[in-house]
């Protein structure tokens, strides 16, 4: 059944925390029951799978290679059209856990892409996410991934930003990338991660000069470091965690 989904973007420069926060954003949904959740890995670094406790096999990289030489060698397995074939690719590509499924990206196109395998894999993602109440981008700063949807919706796009200023300027530059690409984003909102204690109320003004409004901020957690070194999924982080409990309340926010 189709729904209307919601859909959450997380961005920011590499090393902010883009994947954790994105993975907290999928354990926050599961807790609430809002699923299932459509998790998409966006970010050319794939380490969203092991955030959530799940083992990929394939990718959408992988995938379109492998469309590009079937299609361009006629080689289309009998009585299946393209668009059948790409159906089958992309459901074998799909990671399908409890509670939520995962797409991985993978590496970005290189030269000499198939224009047509490119068109019919975005209509089918975007076709697939209307079977999910809740969308989760975890995207590279770049934002290729996001300016290539046919939908291009973003309910939600969340800046994530270490607490210094270079990055709230990177924050900055890509809410205005993410304009100037046409990417339809409802709301806006950075978060400022690995936080010791209170932002310094210099950094909440130097976001709001750059048109930033600051949602809330995620606490340097010895917890989640430990998780991350053990390689535990942060989708089983306690709810009385610290970068839960703040997590949650920026979620709180949009009624999430």
């Amino acid at each position: 059944m189709l729904v209307l989904s919601f859909t959450i973007a997380v961005a920011g420069k590499g090393g902010t925390g883009k994947t954790t926060i994105s993975s907290l954003i999928v354990g926050h949904l599961l807790r609430k029951g809002k699923t299932p959740v459509f998790a998409v890995d966006a970010d050319a670094n794939v380490n969203l799978n092991e955030q959530l406790g799940v083992k990929v096999d394939s990718t959408i990289g992988g995938m379109r290679e492998e469309l590009k030489k079937k299609i361009g060698a006629n080689e289309v397995p009998a009585g299946m059209s393209k668009d059948m074939y790409m159906e089958y690719l992309l459901q074998d590509t799909l990671v399908e856990s409890s509670g939520f499924d995962l797409l991985v990206m993978g590496r970005p196109e290189g030269p000499g892409c198939y224009c047509a395998a490119n068109n019919m894999l975005k209509r089918y993602i975007d076709i697939l996410a209307k079977n999910y109440p809740y969308v989760v981008i975890d995207n590279e700063a770049g934002m290729e991934h996001l300016s290539r949807r046919t939908t291009q919706k973003i309910d939600l796009l969340l800046l994530v930003s270490e607490p210094n200023p270079i990055g709230i300027m990177t924050a900055a530059r890509i809410k205005d990338l993410a304009k100037e690409m046409e990417v339809s984003v409802k709301e806006t909102g950075l978060i400022i991660n690995r936080v010791n204690g209170q932002a310094p109320e210099s950094l909440i003004e130097e976001a709001k000069n750059y048109g930033l409004e600051v949602l809330g901020t995620i606490p340097a957690d010895d917890m989640l470091i430990d998780y991350v070194i053990k390689h535990t999924p942060l989708v089983e982080l306690p709810e009385d965690s610290p970068v839960v409990r703040a997590l949650d309340t920026i979620l709180g926010k949009f009624g999430i």
